[in-house]
């Protein structure tokens, strides 16, 4: 098990030590569950309050927020939620062992362009004309078909499907059984009523770089072009992105998402869990979309909405603080009647 000195921590995250200099880091955990021996990080003033029980040896603290460290030690530094993202770093495992090269069980079509020191794992489909850049790692039972390309230094875990004609930058992560390029959801009813007319899905998906999918998240193909996904953005779990979306650069998608065909949206915009968003909206860079919410018309820049349909966030809470003396006034007003 991997262990640091508090100064060797403080280094690492450029902080500032407060209390004991000595102490031996063997662990992190969060800080109601903390044990001596192990880091937390405070990061906010909600936290505060726990620090006082928290068995921790150190916590990583924000700048700004007052805090004892007693006979323990506290590590000050600009963003505690950034600099225990670095000491994670230097706890993480070692990743799943994995053997260079081309397993004996994949397939690999002889068109396909393999770049250096690819590994490629038992299992795995790799269609014609297929190219993987440098350094990408692909693990068991991957499946990327004709003509698709991913770039270097890539990280593709067990069970992802890239479909046909489908492109992916360097630097990117997609987790066990997503599923890139499968065919966009569109149908029209027949001319009689009688039946569903399926659309073909002409297009592809282009991913940027440093990119990373979460698992079973689905990306369709556009229609006619391409579904987008701007360098930097993080999608995570159970995520659907409809065909012909546009999505920018850095931007937040949260678990159980679902957003609909041609979808727009800006850099830096944050879309938090169980979100759904309809089909032909535009939303603009940093914006926030809270929990829950359904998106069902356009949302300018630098706006924070939510609610059913997605309000300015405070109109959103003035209407449930209303809502929730709507019994109260219904009472008040049935016994003026009856008065």
């Amino acid at each position: 098990m991997n262990h640091f000195s508090i100064q060797e921590i403080a280094q690492h995250v450029s902080g500032k030590i407060i209390g004991d200099i000595d102490i031996v880091i063997t662990g992190l955990e969060q800080i109601e569950r903390a044990q001596p021996g192990q880091l937390t990080f405070i990061g906010s003033r909600k936290y505060l309050k726990y620090w006082k029980q928290s068995g921790a040896s150190a916590a990583l603290v924000s700048e700004g927020l007052e805090l004892s460290a007693g006979k323990r030690s506290l590590i000050q530094v600009a963003s505690a939620d950034l600099a225990i993202a670095q000491v994670l770093e230097l706890f993480a495992p070692a990743p799943p062992r994995f053997t260079a090269g081309v397993h004996a069980t994949a397939v690999v079509d002889p068109t396909a362009v393999l770049g250096n020191n690819v590994s490629i794992g038992p299992g795995c489909y790799l269609g014609p004309g297929v190219s993987v850049g440098d350094d990408s790692l692909l693990y068991a039972n991957v499946t990327v078909m004709d003509e698709s390309s991913i770039g270097c230094r890539a990280v593709v875990w067990p069970g992802v499907v890239v479909r046909d004609r489908c492109h992916i930058g360097d630097d990117c992560i997609l987790c066990q059984n997503a599923s890139i390029g499968s065919d966009g959801f569109g149908y029209r009813p027949s001319l009689d009523k009688q039946t569903l007319v399926k659309i073909p899905q002409i297009g592809d998906v282009i991913i940027g770089n440093r990119v990373e999918v979460g698992a079973n998240s689905c990306i369709d193909r556009g229609k006619f072009s391409s579904t987008r996904i701007g360098d930097g953005t993080k999608i995570d779990n159970l995520v659907q992105i409809g065909h012909n979306c546009s999505i920018g650069q850095s931007c937040i998608i949260v678990a159980a998402t679902a957003i609909g065909g041609s979808v727009t949206m800006g850099d830096f915009t944050t879309v938090a869990g169980e979100v759904a968003i309809s089909d032909h909206v535009t939303i603009g860079s940093h914006v926030t979309i809270g929990g829950g919410s359904i998106v069902i018309s356009d949302v300018e820049s630098h706006q924070f909405v939510s609610g059913f349909p997605a309000a300015p966030h405070k109109t959103t809470l003035q209407q449930w603080a209303s809502l929730k003396k709507l019994p109260a006034v219904l009472k008040k007003l049935n016994l003026a009647k009856e008065q």
